[in-house]
């Protein structure tokens, strides 16, 4: 087995900011060779800390003489003015029996499911701006359902989105034991989706933006997690079915409130499943 690498940063009780880089050897186990990085803030324990105005401002460009009110100026530009409202969509049902993922398309079910979320998306009335969707089958067969509700939004498919293991649950679970590298694999990839999408509007955002992400339960549980700054290790104590929507909000400051977490009351009874 090849070996690979991985690499993790971390906030230290100092709030040093750490590296550890995890060598996959070929029986499965990692070892962690660790570095100091650069010096960061602490993040406020109920703000998103990504894109944080201090963060983006190099202090060692700030003019000694003028330091305070140039400081505000630079902050100032890096402040997000905009609310970012991102609904989070898992999958529709799926043939649980394809040997691979072009098989698992969606079922008859799964299709009537992905009719009554886009039917819900669209009462909504809002000006959505953007699909962003996993690039497995399911997520996309989803998408392209769903987007027939919505015409004139763009989509985009994302490969950090795939399913997978983010990280070991706890508490842990008998029924469900992936090998131990796939957390190595998959977490950091979805810890990369979570940063790359779950985010403070861009300084440049003028107005409020609806946002659509339809992607896999594992996912959005790890991602609600881990934008409430809650424990990421909890994210098997949810549980979502399919079709099911999660709202939340970012607002400028860094707050994060959960709105919906796995509706699907607009479905009939019958229609839900959670395969």
């Amino acid at each position: 087995m090849q070996t690979r690498f991985f690499a993790v940063e971390r906030l230290s009780a100092d709030c040093t900011c750490v590296r550890v880089e995890l060598h996959l050897c070929h029986d499965g186990l990692a070892t962690g060779v660790t570095g100091r990085g650069f010096i960061c803030k602490a993040i406020d324990s109920q703000r998103l800390g990504s894109r944080e105005p201090m963060s983006l401002v190099n202090l060692r460009k700030i003019n000694g003489e003028s330091g305070e009110e140039e400081l505000n100026l630079h902050l100032n530009k890096h402040k997000a003015k905009a609310t970012r409202h991102i609904f989070l969509i898992r999958h529709s049902q799926y043939k649980l029996d394809g040997k691979t993922d072009a098989e698992r398309v969606l079922t008859n079910l799964g299709r009537e499911q992905a009719e009554l979320t886009g039917q819900r998306l669209a009462s909504l009335g809002l000006k959505y701006s953007q699909i962003v969707h996993s690039s497995m089958t399911r997520a996309r067969e989803t998408t392209d359902i769903i987007s027939r509700y919505l015409p004139g939004v763009t989509k985009s498919s994302s490969d950090l989105l795939r399913e997978g293991a983010p990280i070991r649950p706890d508490p842990p679970v008998c029924h469900w034991k992936p090998e131990v590298e796939q957390y190595y694999e998959d977490g950091a990839r979805i810890e990369a989706a979570f940063r790359n999408l779950i985010h403070r509007a861009d300084p440049k955002q003028d107005e409020d933006s609806y946002e659509i992400i339809i992607c896999h339960a594992n996912v959005i549980r790890y991602i609600v997690c881990r934008a409430l700054q809650l424990p990421p290790e909890a994210w098997l104590r949810m549980s979502l079915n399919n079709g099911s929507i999660t709202y939340m909000v970012i607002r400028p400051s860094g707050n994060v409130s959960l709105r919906m977490l796995g509706d699907s009351g607009f479905m009939p009874p019958e229609k839900i499943s959670r395969t």
